[in-house]
């Protein structure tokens, strides 16, 4: 099925697959850097494989049933739509491997991706604070976002960050850059939070 689409077009797919719920063309915009919009958005409509409603500006989109079973037939594809990239090749050799490792345990994509939990803004800063604690000796330690973030549960990334953002901004916290980058993973470089155009690794609270 990959002929009918664009790349932009099955990122967009893969990323709703992922995200398992409703995505704005903001939130695309956050996470992935592009929107869905015009002759792409469209074009999935007519397909039947995203469901997208417009409120206010902003487009709102989800997979339909349709589009779940494109991505499930995604995963057996053998060779990528051209034009072939490096990074779009390791991607369809990933993909395959999760279609695989579904098909050994006879599940479905509806099994492994399943909708982050909506918490208000009290609720998710209640989970830093918590998560906090159990990883710091004491008010003011460092602790790593790296270690921190798997111990919030299902939660939006950019709902996280948000909030880190305005907890910084009200001086409640305090975010800083990993001095060594050398010592960073990769993993922590993808907890950090940007800030002012600098990526903080490394959360302190004086009053968890």
């Amino acid at each position: 099925m990959t002929d009918h689409l664009g790349q932009k077009q099955i990122a967009a797919m893969l990323v709703l697959m992922v995200l398992a719920r409703e995505v704005s063309n903001p939130e695309l915009r956050e996470i992935v850097g592009f929107v869905l919009d015009g002759k792409e958005r469209r074009q999935l409509n007519d397909l039947g494989l995203v469901a997208s409603e417009q409120r206010g500006r902003p487009f709102y989109h989800e997979l339909t049933e349709r589009g779940w079973a494109w991505c499930e037939e995604e995963l057996n594809v053998e060779e990528m739509p051209s034009p072939r990239t490096s990074l779009g090749s390791a991607l369809y050799v990933l993909l395959g491997g999760l279609g695989r490792h579904l098909r050994r345990g006879n599940l479905k994509l509806a099994d492994l991706f399943m909708p982050a939990i909506e918490l208000t803004a009290e609720e998710i800063e209640t989970r830093i604070r918590l998560a906090y604690r159990k990883l710091s000796d004491a008010p003011r330690d460092w602790v790593a976002l790296v270690e921190l973030r798997p111990m919030l549960g299902e939660v939006s990334t950019v709902d996280v960050d948000a909030v880190l953002k305005e907890l910084s901004r009200s001086e409640q916290i305090r975010l800083v850059p990993e001095s060594n980058r050398k010592t960073l993973t990769a993993a922590a470089h993808a907890a950090a939070v940007r800030i002012g155009g600098e990526d903080n690794h490394l959360l302190s609270i004086e009053e968890p």
